[in-house]
């Protein structure tokens, strides 16, 4: 206690003494080094040399990319089929998801322990999963045991055995995984915002399914899918790493090579909904943030603008602009960060808005939201604005070309969504020469603050009266027990709670 008050009197006494010394000084004579509100400068640019790449096609029709890299000895080999979640059906989404999960988890020859036992025994990694586009398999190994990964790759993705008690196993924890999901507030914005800007489309839907659709998986969808995708004519591989391009394509070859080809499917429905206004909110009583998501369709990966408009919203609210930041956070105080991301899909892409703000801050946080998307329209971005996207984007690339599974991530997806290949290396040069003008044009094509679709996630009792005085009306509320995504109005027709 002692200590204490000798401290407290030091301190007074302290500060007495610098205030009586700055109240003899003239004010000029008084410099303050306050904090500097401004962003540190981007990095100085780097040379980048994208890797040389070969292409080649397996008789059966298996596309093979290698790109050698020989900084360590380590191979990535990553197997990729055109088929996701978009071609799971409308009445059980979560089949393509579930299907990859159980690709490592047995085959005709190995269980899912002697499968995860040997990969652990070299110290590689074998991964699985599904997204929108597509399902993988990647596998990650010392160069050594090169022949080993390829030969693990094919026989997870050719000949999963869907055991059914790893099925259901498999199920819980899916169904375990979305309980927890729906008491998030920003998962459920995320999939009723999807839900809304592309109805019924598969896009829509969660890729990991619902509580209802996963408990109506059966073995003979999960066999039926894989059968119907997974094909050599349907798929490609990367082998990316210190192998030599003729180990490479041999390799492939010869785990691959005895793949058989078949019919390929039906396309993905392109038949994606017009933008449509519209604002739901998912009522979680006592919740003491909302969650805000603002946004629609826009341009797929392919096309021609999509760069340019990838730097609007950077603008908005991406690394090196961000707008929304700046008026929601700086300005306001009503966030701790806001942002804006672009997606780009075979079918289509979209944007979307994003923040969390306190409760009774909503309507505002949420108005603000928008009239940034209508600015962004509606006004000419400044040369700093788009300097500093740019620089952000191109000092940036350099990162996803550091490690091999990055390469490979680079090459498959322009082979994926139909890019020019070609293009990877002049990635810089093409962000840099993008103008003021491009995004005023991008901008006022495709941005449609008429059009959005709005989810507001949080306690409903304390901001829904406030979003009509703010000019928002025909609000959809209703409680996350009652949320049906399969249904047109998104409420379950049945009493039953969700599980």
């Amino acid at each position: 206690v002692g200590i204490g008050v000798i401290s407290g009197a030091f301190f007074l006494l302290t500060t007495a003494s610098v205030f009586a010394q700055r109240s003899s000084a003239s004010a000029s004579d008084v410099e303050i080094e306050w904090p500097s509100e401004a962003p540190p400068p981007p990095l100085i640019e780097q040379s980048v040399v994208f890797p040389e790449y070969q292409i080649r096609s397996l008789d059966n029709g298996l596309q093979v990319v290698f790109v050698g890299h020989h900084e360590q000895p380590i191979v990535n080999a990553r197997l990729l089929v055109r088929a996701g979640a978009s071609s799971d059906s409308r009445d059980k989404p979560g089949v393509a998801a579930l299907a990859a999960r159980l690709l490592n988890q047995g085959t005709a020859t190995r269980t899912a322990q002697e499968i995860a036992g040997i990969v652990d025994y070299v110290g590689g990694a074998l991964d699985v999963g599904a997204g929108p586009d597509l399902s993988f398999v990647n596998t990650i190994m010392m160069s050594d045991s090169f022949s080993l990964a390829l030969d693990m790759l094919s026989d997870v993705a050719r000949s999963p055995a869907f055991f059914p008690e790893e099925i259901e196993r498999q199920r819980q924890q899916v169904l375990s995984g979305l309980q927890v999901s729906y008491d998030d507030p920003a998962y459920l914005a995320g999939i009723v915002f999807n839900r809304l800007i592309y109805g019924f489309h598969p896009y829509g839907m969660p890729h990991n399914g619902t509580p209802d659709s996963v408990n109506k998986i059966t073995r003979d969808d999960l066999v039926s899918f894989h059968r119907d995708h997974y094909m050599p004519n349907n798929a490609m591989l990367a082998i990316v790493g210190d192998v030599t391009v003729e180990e490479a394509f041999s390799g492939a070859e010869r785990a691959f090579g005895s793949w058989l080809p078949g019919s390929l499917p039906d396309g993905v429905d392109d038949a994606v909904p017009l933008p449509t206004r519209r604002l739901v909110v998912i009522d979680k009583p006592g919740s003491v943030q909302t969650a805000v998501r603002v946004g629609h369709l826009t341009l797929p990966r392919a096309h021609e603008d999509f760069l340019a408009f990838d730097l609007a919203v950077k603008i908005l609210g991406g690394e090196g602009g961000n707008r929304l930041g700046s008026v929601l956070r700086t300005q306001r105080s009503l966030t701790y960060a806001a942002s804006a991301d672009m997606v780009g899909r075979q079918i289509a892409g979209d944007f979307m808005a994003s923040t969390d703000t306190r409760s009774v801050a909503t309507a505002e946080a949420l108005r603000l939201t928008v009239d940034e998307i209508s600015r962004l329209r509606r006004e000419r971005p400044q040369d700093a604005e788009l300097r500093g996207a740019q620089a952000y984007l191109a000092g940036n690339f350099p990162i996803t070309l550091e490690t091999p599974n990055a390469i490979a991530s680079q090459v498959l997806e322009a082979i994926m969504f139909g890019l020019d290949l070609e293009e990877l290396e002049t990635y810089r040069e093409r962000i840099n020469a993008v103008t003021v003008d491009d995004i005023q044009r991008v901008s006022r094509d495709y941005v449609k603050p008429e059009s959005l679709s709005i989810v507001l996630v949080g306690d409903a009792s304390t901001f829904v009266d406030d979003l009509g005085r703010v000019g928002f009306q025909n609000v959809e509320v209703l409680s996350r027990s009652e949320l049906d995504l399969a249904e047109a109005d998104l409420r379950r027709r049945s009493s039953l709670p969700v599980r």
